[in-house]
């Protein structure tokens, strides 16, 4: 073969190779993206096959539909406020009136369940709270509910209610039964056994509980380091006395205050007045010992502050 043949021949061919590099990167294009949207229609099951993928598929699968079901899950919960609504409705509804707003809101959510037919002397209940929750097999659940009335009687009712799988729908499936309310739990020993005397730590635990009631003084000038809180401004009290202060530590009973880092846990009993009347109170704190000052690093009742717990 001569050499213009032989070039020639070189000349077509590198056409055709680049051509076929071309499509090969082409088609590597075409399956990464069929890979991308199965990924994504997968949903969380390709989430966990993602996390150990080459880097197309992890950037796949952070797209937000696998995100969003992981979230739907999280989020599920018990139906106590669904059956707590139905016998809200359910008890200020009458067979007499099945047009009224609390017989059609009770008809929808248990379609199949009779309405009650009280008299008209019986007054209805002032609150009804869900006070228990047992889940049983197949999505089925018991839900125990108090029924207070304004004379003090409380009666409690058993409400079947089913959910589904992900527990973000619910249905009353029964009439719901009178029962026993539940037992009364024995109360476990107080860890708060010993006696905390006048001084620094009572003092300390009484002025930082009536700055945090009364708004009186700044709350911060009794806390530790880094520790924030602001004051129960919503319903502020007039005094707040100490009645007894009891902590878990012996070092809480010291007449000096110990090194600094020393923490010791305590119970305040306080009684704090307004214009409605005296209230006895209970407050956990946590006291922590610096430069010779007992500060606050924690309130646990009702309140997280941000210096840590127990």
């Amino acid at each position: 073969m001569s050499p213009g043949k032989q070039a020639s021949g070189s000349g077509a061919a590198a056409p055709v190779a680049a051509g076929a590099r071309l499509e090969a990167m082409r088609r590597r294009v075409r399956l990464s993206r069929v890979a991308v949207w199965t990924v994504i229609g997968a949903g969380p099951i390709a989430l966990g096959v993602a996390i150990a993928s080459p880097p197309t598929t992890v950037e796949a699968a952070t797209s937000p539909k696998p995100t969003a079901a992981v979230r739907s899950t999280a989020v599920a919960a018990d139906p106590a406020g669904y059956a707590q609504l139905f016998v809200y409705a359910w008890l200020r509804s009458s067979a007499d009136d099945a047009t009224s707003a609390q017989a059609r809101l009770a008809h929808s959510m248990a379609p199949d369940v009779e309405l009650p037919d009280p008299a008209r002397a019986q007054s209805t209940p002032a609150s009804v709270t869900a006070v228990r929750s047992a889940q049983r097999a197949g999505g089925a659940w018991s839900v125990t509910v108090a029924a207070q009335y304004a004379d003090g009687t409380v009666r409690y009712y058993a409400v079947p209610v089913a959910a589904d799988g992900a527990r973000a729908s619910f249905s009353v499936t029964g009439a719901p039964g009178v029962v026993a309310g539940p037992g009364r739990a024995e109360v476990p020993q107080s860890p708060y056994d010993v006696t905390v005397p006048d001084g620094d730590l009572a003092s300390g635990a009484g002025e930082f509980l009536t700055a945090y009631l009364t708004g009186a003084g700044e709350v911060d000038r009794y806390l530790a380091p880094g520790v924030q809180l602001t004051t129960a401004s919503a319903s502020p009290f007039s005094s707040v006395s100490v009645q007894q202060v009891l902590a878990v530590e012996e070092t809480a009973a010291a007449e000096q205050i110990p090194a600094d880092g020393t923490r010791v846990h305590v119970l305040a009993q306080v009684e704090a007045r307004d214009a409605f009347g005296r209230w006895p109170l209970g407050y956990e704190l946590v006291l922590t010992a610096r430069s010779g000052r007992w500060e606050v690093s924690a309130l646990e009742s009702g309140t997280a502050l941000d210096g840590g717990s127990r």
